[in-house]
């Protein structure tokens, strides 16, 4: 077996996390794996949904979109459209849900954090990408909120990062790209907390079904994946 990228099954492309990339968020990064690139912000605003009112509890939500040329054919907005599709509420809901793990929403106070999630350029693993720069976005906003004393203390964080593995011509691969992503027998998607925790594990076999065998030989892969993904997120936050 030979990945079109030539790396190993194991390998994962080239991860970077620029913080501090846009000037008006709270927390904001421009994350690449290889060749996906997305821009993560996050915005602090006062007040809760109406269902937390007077709980004094905090929450973060998601939204996530890809811009029209993204991908290698021009799309149209959605906006445009006047509705989002069903893959996009999907990915959203995802990482609003893995964002919620990250930090106790008590500690929020009646705050929201407004996670957007935004595709520049589309190569495989969007929401896997989204989900790890949105992170490291998400702690520089409390850093903000603890600076402006929103909070009274730097909450305890959670690190969350996620990666995508499945089975390319036979054998488990690591961080899937495009060509490999809309080839691959089985797609799986790994979001994991920093204590080794599974918050959500998304597989579907696309041909033949996989084994119990080969679906933890992913996950071990997966494991390799975010460990490195853990990494790099607190070698970024410990940069200025």
């Amino acid at each position: 077996m030979k990945r079109p990228s030539g790396r190993e099954a194991h390998q994962m492309r080239q991860v970077t996390l620029t913080r501090h990339y846009t000037k008006h968020a709270e927390g904001s990064v421009l994350v690449e794996f290889g060749d996906t690139k997305v821009i993560c912000t996050v915005s602090v605003e006062a007040g809760v949904p109406r269902f937390l009112r007077g709980s004094g509890q905090g929450w973060i939500t998601a939204e996530y979109g890809m811009l029209p040329r993204s991908t290698g054919g021009r799309m149209q907005r959605e906006a445009s459209r006047g509705k989002q599709g069903g893959r996009t509420l999907e990915i959203q809901r995802l990482i609003g849900r893995s964002l919620r793990a990250a930090v106790d929403l008590k500690s929020l106070g009646e705050n929201t954090l407004y996670i957007d999630c935004d595709v520049i350029q589309a190569d495989g693993g969007t929401r896997t990408a989204s989900i790890t720069g949105a992170c490291v976005a998400l702690v520089d906003a409390l850093r903000v909120m603890k600076q402006r004393g929103a909070l009274k203390k730097m909450p305890a964080v959670q690190m969350i990062a996620a990666v995508s593995v499945g089975i390319y011509q036979g054998e488990p691969v690591l961080d899937l790209d495009y060509l490999e992503d809309s080839a691959a027998d089985t797609d799986l998607n790994v979001v994991v907390t920093d204590k080794g925790g599974f918050i959500e594990v998304q597989g579907t076999a696309e041909a033949a079904p996989f084994s119990a065998e080969e679906l933890n030989a992913m996950l071990a892969l997966a494991k390799q994946g975010v460990d490195q993904l853990f990494a790099l997120q607190l070698a970024a936050l410990e940069t200025e």
